[in-house]
C-alpha cells in the first residue's frame, strides 16, 4: 500500500468491490492508519460494540474502552520504520461474517517483529465491512 496516500474510510469504499477486495482494504485501512499512527483512521473501522484483545492480552469491550485504548497508544508508539498488513486466509463463517488472518510485520533497521491477529469482521447493512472481535497475537520465537 502506498504509504503517502490517505487510505479508504470503511464508508468510501466503494460498493462495486466484491465482499473479499473490501475485507482486504479494510486490512488496508488499518495498515496505514498503523503506518501514520492515526487512531481516527484505525478507529472508523470498529463497530460500536467491538472486542478487542491487544497484543499484550487486554481485552477491550466497546468502542469507547477501543478508543481510550488507541488515543493513548498509538499516536506514542515508539517504533521507528514500516509496519504490514497482509490478509492470509479469509474464512466467511456466514455471508455476512467473516474471520480474517493477518500477518503483521514491523520492521525496523535491523529488528523485525511479526503478529498474527484474527479479526472478526461483520457485514453492515449498508454494505460496510467493520471489525467486530479481534485479537491480536505477537509470534514468538
Amino acid at each position: 500500500m502506498d504509504t503517502d496516500t490517505p487510505a479508504t474510510t470503511p464508508a468510501a469504499i466503494p460498493a462495486a468491490l466484491t465482499d473479499l477486495e473490501a475485507i482486504e482494504q479494510v486490512v488496508a485501512v488499518v495498515e496505514h492508519s498503523q503506518q501514520h499512527k492515526d487512531p481516527d483512521e484505525f478507529l472508523s473501522l470498529f463497530h460500536p460494540d467491538a472486542v478487542w484483545t491487544t497484543g499484550g492480552g487486554r481485552l477491550l469491550i466497546g468502542l469507547d474502552a477501543i478508543a481510550d485504548f488507541t488515543r493513548r497508544v498509538l499516536p506514542a508508539a515508539e517504533w521507528d520504520g514500516q509496519v504490514t498488513y497482509e490478509v492470509v486466509h479469509v474464512l466467511f463463517i456466514r455471508p455476512d461474517v467473516a474471520a480474517v488472518k493477518v500477518r503483521q510485520r514491523y520492521l525496523t533497521p535491523g529488528e523485525e517483529s511479526e503478529g498474527t491477529p484474527l479479526y472478526v469482521m461483520a457485514k453492515q447493512d449498508d454494505g460496510r465491512w467493520l471489525l467486530t472481535a479481534c485479537q491480536n497475537t505477537a509470534v514468538v520465537g
